[in-house]
């Protein structure tokens, strides 16, 4: 009874453990422009970098966070058919 009892506070304990999130998928490197202004990457200083439904995404700036937040699947669908290239 002390072993099945064991097992079961074994067992319920592990599944408490949180599992390290996948890394995001990496922004192509192909894609030099910010997906929302078009800008070239860097021309404003260093882009503004951050993950959205585990893809990385780059802005030119911060300010276009605005904007992508507003429809984000839209810029991410064409971060991923750029990934595909």
């Amino acid at each position: 009874m002390k072993t099945i009892l064991a097992l079961s506070l074994l067992l319920g304990a592990s599944s408490l453990i949180a599992e390290k999130p996948a890394a995001p998928k990496p922004y192509p490197p192909s894609l030099t422009t910010c997906v929302v202004s078009g800008d070239k990457l860097g021309e404003m200083g260093k882009p503004y970098t951050f993950v959205k439904d585990g893809q990385e995404v780059k802005l030119c700036c911060k300010d276009c966070l605005k904007d992508f937040n507003k429809d984000p699947q839209k810029y991410l669908k064409m971060i991923q058919e750029k990934s595909k290239k």
